[in-house]
């Protein structure tokens, strides 16, 4: 899978309409896929913000991806790793701070969005007193969120449909604002879908992972889940073990718990603080 050096965008052809972000979950693949259907295969760009702590059927998934719907240029960013990042917080992600999200995927994607429209012609313009708009080479993100993925979301998204496009920073504040002023628009397109609309749509294409049991794709396993989600991941494959032999290392550098709930003291294992093992 090669590795995408941001400083490479301006070399693209012209023109992209339509950036997908991508995991290999579910609905970023029928976000993908919806945009196919739309588009033409040229005009759609997939971006996979790798964070080396997928599971390798989520790699080769996403190298699927790229034939699956039309032959999609996928490319991929990858900034760091998931280990790298918590070693730097000196803590594992939680829902209150999810930094590898930020750091590893958000950050990337806004140079991204940044530099390709740059590539395509907008040209921020500028007078006395500030940014005034751009010329045109603009696209729009499709973003794979629903809202009854959580209660969360669901009071984020509220009021947003899928057909409206919006200014990055309305989608997720932490994009800045001068995106939009390079002509780069969100779109949430599968927000009003349920997770049986997904599959259907899907029909048997989605990540095997699914299949498996996983209700959720991505980091394998995402450290900001529950135990339960992290304990079935650790125990899935020989890659799931070794995965929890690298958390429990770190959980013993960052002196953090590697489990947090209320049966977690006896799943620890000697990882994380002495106290948890008293």
């Amino acid at each position: 899978m090669t590795q995408l050096d941001p400083r490479q965008l301006p070399l693209f052809p012209p023109r992209v309409r339509v950036v997908v972000p991508v995991s290999g979950g579910k609905d970023s693949q029928a976000t993908l896929k919806l945009a196919a259907q739309t588009y033409p295969a040229s005009e759609i760009r997939g971006l996979f913000c790798d964070t080396n702590f997928e599971h390798p059927i989520t790699y080769a998934h996403v190298e699927k991806l790229r034939k699956l719907y039309g032959d999609i240029r996928i490319d991929t960013i990858s900034v760091g790793t998931v280990e790298q990042q918590c070693l730097k917080h000196k803590r594992f992600p939680g829902s209150g701070a999810r930094f590898c999200t930020e750091e590893l995927k958000i950050r990337p994607t806004k140079v991204y969005c940044r530099e390709l429209a740059i590539a395509q012609g907008s040209r921020l313009r500028s007078v006395k007193g500030g940014i005034v708009g751009a010329d045109d080479g603009g696209f729009e993100v499709w973003y794979g969120m629903r809202s009854d993925e959580s209660s969360e979301r669901e009071k984020r998204y509220a009021g947003k449909v899928c057909d409206e496009v919006y200014t990055p920073n309305e989608v997720m504040t932490k994009y800045p604002k001068y995106l939009a002023k390079l002509g780069v628009m969100f779109r949430l397109a599968v927000l009003e879908w349920t997770k049986a609309d997904i599959f259907e749509f899907l029909n048997g294409e989605e990540s095997p992972l699914y299949a498996a049991g996983f209700d959720r794709v991505g980091c394998f396993p995402c450290q900001a889940a529950g135990d339960a989600h992290k304990e079935k991941a650790y125990a899935f494959d020989a890659f799931g073990a070794e995965q929890k032999r690298k958390m429990i290392v770190i959980s013993q550098v960052i002196n953090k718990p590697l489990f947090n709930s209320k049966g977690g003291k006896l799943r620890n294992e000697g990882a994380g603080c002495a106290v948890c093992s008293i």
